[in-house]
């Protein structure tokens, strides 16, 4: 009966004579009033790409978008299932008021342009392989899909924010040697990536990806806004700290490991993480001390991971970053699940984590002149996600409070730029 109404408030509301029509256009995004948060940020997105600026309402209601009202954006909520509430001009100069207040830990950030979104992923995958490709598909946000041979031909630089897929960037295959070493898909992924690296005149797959990060991290000194999920986030790391020395056994790339690999690695290096051990038994499932999966014991039903609150007013990017409809989000693992906090650089901001488990699952820094975010786990709607299981269907969680996090990261690229100093 509820959302009967809801879908027949929209067509009053859409097509009642023009006297209904008001200055603007609110998307709610808190949790009793917003029908689909994810598509949301679509509309949010698309608005953007058509010219037309918004508000991102900090803390107000869950983090709310506010656009100049007209029928096209009207429309889209409709037709996309995403909520809307007609709001006077004189109700836009209150509201601005109101969260303008010292008083208020609230704030109003412009959104001027959509970013160009590259998603850095190997062929042949799937939009479901990815919790990211997953969301942007189903928010029908456009993305470039790229990889190692776009990024050393300089590809980089048309995009404004890039994602790293599930990748391993230390060579070692996501150390997937120990349990499917036999398996038909590994072999071909090896012989794959072998090839790739020799076609772009590597010998070794670990050199094409060091290679790789390199480019990566030029791309966030220059300004460039880059985001990590599961495995990417700690094996680019581990991958920047090695990169004067052989990591990898000689399963993976045909020689042992520099047996003073530990002693050399490179802190100085890395974006998030630093002083953490290297995890060198080719069939453990793990590449470093940085992730928690092998030693955490958190039951499904006690994992969640808390938001923190920053200042709207002092800290738009954290607070952009963190705004959601839940502060409390259900865990979910990953091959990298979360960050021990003892390997966390002093200078990176932890934006949600579990404390009593010592474990941080997302966190937030500068480097150069650019941003980073790294998030922990595989996907926010499967709690223990395995090689093969069958892909989510985001329309059975249209208010996924985990992916929101996602879409959060997306979209602060479109902020004002006195807004994206961290």
């Amino acid at each position: 009966m509820r959302h009967r109404f809801k879908h027949l408030f929209f067509w009053v509301v859409l097509f009642l004579a023009p006297a209904l029509r008001a200055g603007y256009w609110l998307i709610p995004m808190d949790a009793d009033r917003q029908a689909n948060h994810l598509k949301a940020y679509g509309i949010a997105f698309s608005a953007l790409q058509r010219g037309t600026k918004g508000e991102w309402l900090l803390n107000y209601r869950g983090g709310s978008f506010l656009f100049p009202d007209d029928p096209w954006i009207r429309k889209e909520c409709l037709v996309r299932g995403v909520s809307g509430e007609p709001i006077a001009d004189g109700e836009a100069v209150a509201l601005r008021t109101e969260l303008a207040s010292p008083s208020s830990n609230t704030e109003l950030v412009v959104l001027e342009k959509a970013p160009k979104i590259a998603v850095y992923s190997p062929g042949g995958k799937q939009p479901w392989d990815d919790a990211v490709t997953l969301v942007l598909t189903y928010a029908e946000i456009p993305y470039d899909r790229i990889y190692d041979r776009e990024i050393l031909h300089g590809d980089l630089a048309q995009y404004e924010w890039l994602h790293l897929h599930h990748e391993d960037f230390t060579g070692q295959y996501g150390k997937f040697y120990g349990a499917y070493r036999h398996a038909t898909w590994y072999m071909e992924d090896k012989k794959r990536a072998e090839e790739e690296a020799a076609s772009l005149g590597f010998s070794k797959v670990s050199e094409l990806k060091r290679a790789v990060t390199e480019r990566i991290q030029g791309y966030v000194a220059n300004g460039g806004f880059l985001f990590a999920m599961c495995s990417a986030t700690d094996s680019y790391d581990v991958a920047r700290a090695a990169h004067q020395t052989d990591v990898c056994a000689a399963v993976f790339d045909g020689d042992p490991a520099d047996p003073d690999a530990p002693g050399k690695l490179d802190f100085l290096n890395t974006l998030a993480f630093e002083n953490f051990n290297l995890v060198t038994v080719p069939e453990q499932y793990e590449i470093s001390s940085i992730d928690v999966t092998d030693s955490r014991r958190v039951p499904e039903e006690l994992d969640f991971f808390a938001l923190f609150d920053f200042s709207a007013k002092w800290d738009p990017v954290a607070t952009m970053l963190c705004q959601n409809h839940e502060k409390t989000i259900a865990g979910f693992m990953g091959q990298t699940t979360a960050f021990r906090m003892s390997t966390i650089k002093p200078n990176v901001r932890i934006l949600g984590a579990f404390p009593a488990a010592g474990e941080a699952r997302y966190i937030h820094g500068g480097f150069g002149k650019g941003l980073w975010t790294f998030y922990g786990g595989h996907d926010p709607e499967d709690y223990r996600h395995q090689v093969g299981d069958p892909p989510t269907e985001l329309a059975a969680y249209p208010n996924s409070p985990g992916y929101r996090l996602i879409l959060n990261n997306i979209l602060f690229p479109a902020a004002e730029k006195k807004k994206q100093k961290t």
